[in-house]
């Protein structure tokens, strides 16, 4: 799809493209940044996120196969990662980037969902493309220019956020998630998310024509307000978890939905009786209601034997149970058991 997308225009501008099979080995670049996250139950979290961070580090910094090739002939290349340069007048991937951008745009606003999603797809697929040593235009440079790009950005952000007096308590990626407080409201809750982007979007505009001269395509969004939020520790541990959270998130009509990312809840490796217990257990927390009598009640319940039905596990394996050694997921020891 890359090929089919990028050959055509590289050949009107003049260039032929490299045999796909002339790289034997791959290095690697780094993934998207997580950060460490502050453990804790927490009220009023605004998540800001970055609308498509890769497509729009690929538009502003001129990250292309192109422009690197011919990085030298430009009298001011804009500087990337492990030595990269790109040129400013010779690209291909950013006018690229920027027509399917504004095709997904088109889709939503004529309420095509799945064509959004597909073209939101090609976007994001174009940062693993170019760094595979499947893709013909493989380097690592370009892929690194991209990631290492992120981190920057992302941190960057961190600081503009703790700077304006708000505490970040975890990032992921393209995301931060900025604790305001139980001390103000919802609405005021909203209406400093609504300044953070505002802030955040002039630093990085004015940061990036001061350093490099070029227009940031860089764009914050405030996504989610959660009411209550829980950052667990990774168990038996004291420190905190990554990409595993919940949360009662805000919704448009005013009510409140709750989200659990990575947690048990959300996996399909334990039972059901299992996640309908957490999330409820969560929803209690959030809303402080009691818990430890309908605790108590339920494990009397599973006891007797009245909640069997949702101890059944319901997910294949995909390997031998005895091929599982380092990680053993719940349902696999329950496959353990079941062959002894």
């Amino acid at each position: 799809a890359f090929d089919n997308l990028y050959l055509p225009r590289l050949h009107r501008a003049g260039f032929v493209a490299p045999d796909i099979d002339r790289v034997t080995e791959a290095a690697t670049s780094p993934g998207g940044h997580v950060m460490d996250s502050v453990p804790g139950l927490y009220t009023n979290v605004l998540v800001l996120d970055f609308k498509s961070l890769y497509p729009s580090i690929i538009r502003t910094f001129f990250v292309d196969p192109l422009a690197l090739a011919v990085a030298d002939q430009d009298t001011d290349p804009v500087p990337g990662f492990l030595d990269a340069r790109f040129s400013r007048h010779r690209h291909i991937l950013p006018g690229l980037t920027e027509s399917l951008w504004h095709a997904r745009d088109a889709a939503r606003a004529a309420g095509d969902a799945p064509l959004a999603t597909a073209i939101k797809i090609i976007m994001n697929s174009f940062y693993g493309v170019l760094g595979t040593n499947a893709c013909r235009f493989f380097d690592p440079r370009l892929a690194s220019s991209i990631t290492r790009r992120g981190h920057r950005i992302i941190l960057g952000t961190r600081e503009v956020v703790e700077g304006a007096g708000y505490r970040v308590i975890y990032g992921d990626t393209d995301s931060l998630f900025v604790l305001v407080g139980d001390e103000v409201d919802g609405a005021r809750a909203d209406a400093i998310g609504a300044e953070l982007v505002t802030l955040i979007d002039r630093h990085w505009r004015d940061t990036l024509r001061a350093e490099h001269d070029i227009r940031s395509r860089l764009e914050v969004q405030f996504e989610t307000r959660y009411t209550r939020f829980l950052m667990p520790t990774v168990r038996g541990m004291p420190t905190g978890s990554k990409k595993r959270y919940a949360g009662l998130a805000v919704q448009p009509d005013g009510g409140t939905r709750l989200v659990v990312k990575g947690l048990e809840a959300a996996r399909t490796d334990w039972t059901p009786l299992a996640r309908r217990f957490q999330r409820e257990l969560f929803r209690r927390v959030f809303h402080d209601e009691p818990i430890e009598a309908w605790v108590l009640a339920t494990r009397d319940a599973l006891l007797a034997g009245e909640l069997d039905d949702e101890l059944v596990y319901r997910k294949r394996l995909r390997r031998e149970v005895s091929d599982y050694q380092r990680n053993v997921p719940p349902h696999v020891q329950a496959a353990r058991e079941l062959s002894r």
